[in-house]
């Protein structure tokens, strides 16, 4: 269990942060503009090289890399532009094409939903059971403070479909599919929200699914293949990045009563034991979005993440300075991590406590 920190340490922990934000906002400039300018002619480059060869599939080495070509188009879309720039990361630039509220990116979930439950209900209740939906995203029990039953014996099978799937999963998050479970609302109560899921489910489903294959109706099966592989591998990464960034062993979660009259520094305090961090290579980095650096981005969500790496060794510092964890690993650890919380929460407490399984790290 971490330190606790009382008022006058949270205090002095948002001015420590404060100072990092601060700093990193006084420098920004052409250098960051370079960045993301760059990442989207990289970006513009891999869809039309994949488009352009994917008609030519029935070479095999030329559908490996039109798939390869095209997932990563739209991973780093996704990842290092998209979600990047909803965040109001460059919103300073003035850039028509890059402000926040008007960023459309290319996946089914509707940039204003996004918006809502991400950027709003997931940033500011972090961790909160019962406050932030995106904690098993209703469908997967990963902590002792929900109540186990029968259907979680089967999360396994949720989270590989979720992971599948993970970008209509995501885009469907808004419809609070539990609360329509408990008949807390119902399906009317959400219908503006499913009129715009499935106007930009149905574009984007046409543009891959049928728009592409049709236009190169003679190898139009060879098409349709690779685009939803393409798919496939870009849902595959991100929704590992994501789990990886929140749902490792040491990822602490937090109750309703401890945010009553939340301060700045305890929020702080919450953005930090509530996120992992993974190391890896540069490419590791854009290809996550920086999400590698998922403590910075909850602390800094509105900083371009290319800085992330940069402030990394500060944020770190801070955290020893108040004996707080900075939850940090390989990949591939923090990995496991994430496969052994859904595994362990997937059985009866009982059985699970009596073989020694994980418990809940509640701040």
């Amino acid at each position: 269990m971490t330190a606790k920190l009382n008022q006058q340490q949270l205090d002095s922990l948002a001015a420590d942060l404060d100072a990092i934000r601060d700093s990193v906002r006084a420098d920004l400039g052409e250098r960051d503009a370079k960045y993301i300018r760059r990442i989207i002619r990289l970006h513009r480059g891999l869809e039309i090289g994949g488009r352009v060869m994917m008609p030519f599939g029935f070479i095999p080495p030329v559908f490996a890399a039109a798939v390869a070509s095209l997932g990563l188009a739209k991973i780093i879309e996704n990842m290092e532009i998209g979600h990047n720039v909803m965040h109001g990361q460059y919103d300073w630039m003035n850039d028509p094409s890059l402000q926040s509220q008007t960023y459309e990116w290319d996946t089914v979930c509707t940039s204003e939903s996004w918006r809502q439950t991400h950027n709003y209900e997931h940033h500011t209740y972090t961790n909160v059971i019962g406050k932030d939906r995106d904690y098993g995203y209703a469908l997967l029990r990963l902590s002792d403070d929900s109540k186990w039953h029968p259907g979680h014996s089967l999360q396994f099978i949720n989270y590989i479909l979720l992971t599948v799937f993970f970008q209509w999963g995501v885009g469907l998050h808004e419809l609070e599919s539990e609360r329509i479970r408990r008949r807390e609302i119902g399906l009317t109560d959400k219908r503006d929200f499913l009129k715009g899921f499935f106007r930009k489910g149905g574009r984007q489903a046409f543009k891959d699914y049928v728009f592409f294959p049709l236009i190169t109706f003679p190898v139009a099966p060879i098409v349709l293949a690779g685009n939803i592989s393409a798919n496939l591998i870009r849902n595959l990464w991100t929704s590992t990045v994501i789990f990886c960034g929140h749902f490792t062993e040491d990822a602490e979660t937090f109750s309703e009563a401890s945010i009553e009259n939340e301060s700045r520094g305890h929020w702080y305090y919450r953005q930090l034991l509530g996120s992992s961090n993974f190391t890896g290579s540069k490419w590791v980095h854009i290809l996550s979005g920086h999400l590698s650096h998922q403590i910075e981005h909850h602390v800094f969500p509105d900083l371009p993440a290319h800085r992330y790496p940069e402030i990394a060794p500060q944020v770190e510092a801070i955290c020893h300075k108040y004996g707080l964890n900075y939850n940090t690993g390989s990949f591939g650890s923090q990995y496991r991590t994430v496969l052994k919380r859904i595994a362990h929460f997937s059985l009866p407490d009982r059985l699970r406590l009596k073989l020694g399984g994980m418990t809940t790290k509640q701040a």
